[in-house]
């Protein structure tokens, strides 16, 4: 499938500052500790897990059938996703929290774009979006703080534009303090698939689809991995 062709950046709007929660700020810095090894650890990770990249071709396809339009990579990391995603002819870019990470991400994938910004504030025009997709980068974040982050989604994205999430399925977090051989201070977040899908429609969504895999690693995953596909309505 060829790929649509970069689209001009969407234009950005005024966000009034903000005081960032401190898991924030243990999040951005740990990430920025990690951000070489974890892209060495984890950038063709893809390759081992055929239901990521299944449910990640048909997020493509429902974009695609939809007119296409920039993607938002939102937590992109060492950018492995946003570049799969083009790959499989998406405009995507990326953003995400960790300056580290996304430095990473710019050498590792010098033809796409990656921005440093944050999902509670996205420096989006309103409907800039044809798609959206927090892969796993929900995780740090406390399940009370979800809804504004769901309705930001939903302010960047077009009518009939589709999001996806990935995440761990549980009721609890965890704590590390070691992660890809490195010290850091992290809370990993698990979300009962429900409560997401009842939050998202409550942020405007509508469900397209839902799936719950059982751990496919054990070093890696430690509880089943959830995906959600909703759309804002057209």
């Amino acid at each position: 499938m060829t790929s649509q062709s970069a689209p001009n950046p969407p234009t950005p709007t005024p966000s009034s500052p903000a005081v960032a929660p401190s898991h924030l700020d243990r999040t951005r810095t740990s990430y920025d500790t990690v951000a070489a090894d974890y892209h060495r650890l984890l950038r063709d990770s893809l390759a081992d897990v055929p239901f990521d990249r299944a449910v990640l071709g048909a997020f493509a396809e429902y974009v695609l059938r939809g007119g296409g339009g920039p993607v938002g990579d939102l937590g992109c990391g060492t950018g492995r996703v946003t570049a799969y995603l083009e790959k499989l002819g998406l405009a995507a870019f990326g953003v995400d929290l960790s300056p580290g990470m996304v430095r990473v991400a710019r050498e590792s994938y010098p033809g796409l774009r990656f921005e440093v910004g944050t999902m509670t504030g996205l420096d989006l025009a309103d409907g800039a979006l044809a798609g959206a997709l927090a892969w796993y980068s929900l995780v740090h974040t406390p399940q009370a703080e979800l809804p504004p982050i769901f309705a930001e989604f939903h302010r960047v994205l077009a009518p009939g534009g589709h999001l996806l999430l990935a995440f761990k399925v549980g009721d609890e977090h965890v704590h590390r303090d070691h992660l890809y051989g490195h010290d850091l201070s992290l809370d990993i977040h698990r979300f009962p698939p429900e409560r997401i899908a009842g939050l998202l429609g409550e942020a405007g969504f509508v469900g397209v689809a839902r799936l719950v895999r059982e751990s496919d690693d054990p070093v890696w995953e430690k509880t089943p991995q959830a995906y959600l596909l909703v759309r804002k309505p057209a």
